[in-house]
């Protein structure tokens, strides 16, 4: 292990480690010299001292450093520093495909070709530069911060001269090509095949084999037919093709480069229903789909796998390990029935024989010549009229059966249906329209369904979707909630949530409003929430009693209207308590509700000795009027609104209430002072303001 800190070739400083693979372990350091992030993969010290491997490592790490593509991560330097050997790549920051996957569970037809043509990008570069990956999973495809695809890890490595390494160039065992499992040559079709597996599992979000050991998934991958990804989602059919060409057995029927994969995923694009793959032995003119192997081939198989082989990768980093400086463009296709072949051609050279036939040879043969038999005597027989009700005429069509393409539900419009059902052989008439949450006048079903056998031109009756079925929310404020839950039920809508509100306009329980609203267009079925009322709000009902005891009563009366409060007035005589200022109050503390009715009563200042005659309050009359004219208090001199005797006004304290409503103007105040010449409670004089009040001053004797 590399300590943090050292700095390799006078330019690279190793920052933290960030993971470890089989042959080396993978640091996170930094570029003095361009002042970057780089990562940095190191050999481990057990291959250091294997000079045939340290030769391979130097060879591959030249070889990827030559390939610069934004969807590889590039190689920037290899060198050796104090007997460590180490190559320095981009870092990049992201996440795997791998992580992808398991986030999102199923990625769509159009992320998995965006990838998938990013994928191919990248590794058309590599194969141009003669390198063939050999472990190209979602493990080994990384997706930046920014949305770029980069394929990491350049070539496994295959054997050293350590007997810890295997021999053969195998990848993770899901996702190897049948040819790598029966450690047979590889090349860009090898590659191509893991594409095909890595798109499958991203478009069902499965692989399509899995085992309880590497040898049971690998046998499943030289015999076992690969179950069509449709069969798990609804997929366009176009990609289907794609996947499943890039997965045949025989590389001779996959796609020959990357090159021609990636321009049928872009018609993929454009006509995902098309039926422009070419799938079988039409594609290239090559042999059969698949060739089983034979008992000895599957011992051989089972030996060549350590049961200790893990495919699950005992590290999961974002840079995988290994290398191969071995790149075979050739391809034998004896390669695939036998892994001896070298034998066998080593012994044609010496013996100047030719190998004999396998049996698994002569039994296709035999098949083969036993398949050319039976059709011509079918023919024949058909041409003398033993088969076909006795006419023999050939002139009577055979009736061709094909699978019904997929329509339903994969957003196609009428058009778009009707040129995928033509192009497969079929005709298309619409049956009629039903309401669905897809998009208006997209199929949402067919008869007969996909994946059954129909007659070639016969029709398939498609239903289209006439969007989603609207109703109005109705109107339910003022109903009690029960009321209001039968007419929202009624409308095909259902009663979600209740909240509470105080309200002064409704009475408990009823609804003051919904959500949606009155009167809004929703979806059927559609959820609608209520608002009920819980009456008036406590607190705003609720009035603090204050005590006025003592204060004029024009301070009680002005509260109590303000409150809601109504109020009960008497008077009396009081020693105490000056003229027109109360005396007493029911109640002078606490809280009452609004409308609660307070008795007071107001002074009418101490009780008299006798009633005063008239011409007494004459006298007083003119009295005061000779104290206004004298200017008998300070706070009359200087008014410029005038003064009036009491003659024309009020004559007690008790009657100014009733005087100023009188005259219009109920707004008033109460000075008093001390006058030895006027009665006790008295209205010495009066004097209007400004603003239209009164001041009343009143005597206290």
């Amino acid at each position: 292990m590399v300590k943090d800190g050292i700095v390799l070739g006078e330019r690279y400083e190793i920052l933290s480690k960030i993971g470890a693979g089989g042959m080396a372990d993978v640091y996170k350091g930094r570029d003095n010299v361009l002042n970057r992030y780089v990562a940095v993969k190191v050999l481990k010290k057990e291959y250091r001292e294997d000079e045939t491997y340290v030769k391979k490592f130097r060879s591959e790490a030249q070889a990827a450093a030559g390939i610069m593509n934004p969807n590889i991560v590039n190689v920037y330097d290899v060198g050796v520093d104090r007997g460590l050997y180490y190559m320095v790549m981009e870092l990049v920051e992201g996440i795997t495909l791998k992580e992808y996957i398991a986030k999102k569970e199923k990625l769509t037809p159009k992320e998995v070709i965006s990838i998938t043509l990013q994928v191919c990008a990248g590794m058309e570069a590599v194969h141009k530069g003669h390198i063939i990956h050999r472990d190209i999973k979602p493990q080994n495809i990384i997706i930046s911060n920014e949305g770029k695809v980069k394929v990491t890890d350049f070539g496994i490595a295959k054997a050293a001269s350590s007997n810890t390494t295997s021999s053969n160039a195998m990848g993770s065992v899901h996702y190897t090509s049948p040819e790598q499992a029966r450690g047979g040559f590889s090349d860009e079709k090898s590659d191509i095949y893991s594409i095909g597996i890595t798109m499958y599992e991203m478009v069902t979000g499965r692989v399509p084999f899995d085992g309880d050991s590497t040898v049971a998934i690998a046998m499943k991958h030289l015999q076992e037919e690969i179950v069509p990804p449709s069969e798990y989602v609804p997929m366009p059919y176009s990609l289907e093709q794609i996947i499943l060409k890039c997965t045949q057995k025989n590389p001779d029927l996959r796609y020959p480069n990357v090159t021609l994969l990636a321009q049928d995923l872009r018609r993929s694009l454009s006509d995902p229903n098309g039926d422009f793959v070419k799938n079988g032995a039409a594609a290239y003119g090559a042999g059969a789909d698949t060739v089983m192997i034979s008992e000895s081939d599957r011992r051989k198989l089972q030996n060549q796998y350590d049961d200790e082989y893990d495919d699950d990768d005992r590290y999961d980093d974002e840079y995988d390990d290994g290398y191969d400086d071995d790149h075979d463009d050739g391809y034998d296709d004896d390669d695939y029935d036998t892994r001896n072949l070298k034998t066998h051609r080593n012994k044609e050279e010496h013996t100047g024989k030719k190998p004999k036939m396998s049996n698994m040879m002569k039994i296709i043969i035999a098949l083969v010549a036993v398949l050319v038999v039976c059709a011509a005597a079918y023919g024949i027989g058909s041409a003398v009229g033993l088969f076909g009700g006795g006419s023999g005429s050939q002139e009577e069509e055979e009736v061709r059966m094909a699978d019904v393409p997929n329509l339903a539900n994969l957003g196609l419009t009428e058009d778009q249906a009707r040129e995928a059902a033509e192009k497969a052989g079929f005709k298309l008439e619409v049956s009629g329209t039903e309401a669905s949450d897809q998009d208006e006048g997209t199929v949402i079903d067919q008869d007969p369904e996909y994946g059954e056998e129909a007659e070639r031109g016969s029709t398939i009756n498609v239903v289209l979707s006439a969007g989603p079925s609207t109703v109005t929310v109705p109107d339910v404020t003022g109903d009690d909630v029960s009321t209001a839950t039968e007419k929202i039920e009624a409308e095909g809508l259902s009663v979600g949530s209740t909240s509470e509100e105080y309200s002064d306009e409704y009475d408990e329980g009823e609804v003051i409003r919904t959500t949606p609203s009155s009167g809004s267009e929703v979806e059927e079925g559609s959820t609608v929430n209520l608002v009920v009322s819980q009456g008036v709000n406590p607190e705003d009902e609720m009035v603090t009693v204050q005590s006025f005891v003592g204060m004029p009563e024009r301070n009680l009366t002005s509260w109590a209207e303000d409150n809601g409060i109504n109020v009960d007035r008497s008077e009396d005589y009081s020693d105490d308590v000056g003229v027109g200022r109360i005396i007493s109050q029911s109640l002078t503390s606490g809280t009452v509700a609004k409308g609660t009715t307070i008795s007071y009563v107001v002074s009418l200042g101490g009780e008299p000795d006798e009633e005063e005659p008239s011409d007494s309050s004459n006298n007083n009359d003119n009295n005061s009027s000779d104290n206004t004219n004298n200017g008998g208090s300070d706070s009359s001199s200087g008014n410029d609104s005038g003064s009036s005797t009491s003659s024309d006004g009020p004559v007690w304290e008790s009657n100014i209430a009733s005087w100023v409503q009188e005259n219009g103007n109920p707004k008033y105040n109460v000075e008093y002072e001390k006058n030895s010449s006027v009665s006790r409670g008295q209205v010495i004089r009066y004097e209007q303001n400004s603003d239209g009040s009164y001041t009343f001053y009143v005597s206290l004797g």
